[in-house]
């Protein structure tokens, strides 16, 4: 039983990494976070992943962990697939392209925010020479 509140805390928390991950670039005072957020990710999911698997997550990997404890066998082998899987059970869509979707949208958020940073620097960095002047 009180295996279940960890299983809910990552259920709520990996989503809310996830959601971060693709939208925090949208609001300026979060672009540094996100950016941060998704290299993190980039850096599980690449660096991490040459040992234990490309795509690896430390979250999925801890979640799965409680997840077995409770006899929660044959999970996904992504957590996309497995919060699509208990969101809508009824709903079957292919692996591959819920891979494409989640790398190109990892792509784009990591696209979107690394030129937004790169621009308020920009800004940032001509306002204080404009200022010393």
């Amino acid at each position: 039983m009180l295996l279940h509140l960890p299983d809910w805390f990552f259920l709520i928390f990996h989503t809310v990494v996830i959601l971060f991950n693709l939208f925090g670039w949208i609001w300026r005072k979060t672009r540094k976070a996100n950016l941060i957020l998704l290299l993190l990710t980039a850096f599980s999911w690449f660096v991490l992943g040459i040992w234990y698997g490309w795509g690896y997550c430390i979250c999925t990997d801890w979640h799965w962990q409680i997840l077995q404890k409770t006899g929660e066998n044959n999970l996904p082998d992504s957590y996309i697939t497995y919060l699509l899987m208990r969101l809508f059970p009824d709903l079957h869509v292919p692996q591959v392209i819920i891979d494409s979707a989640t790398a190109g949208l990892f792509f784009l958020a990591l696209l979107i925010s690394v030129v937004l940073n790169i621009r308020e620097w920009k800004i940032n960095k001509n306002r204080k020479a404009d200022a010393a002047i």
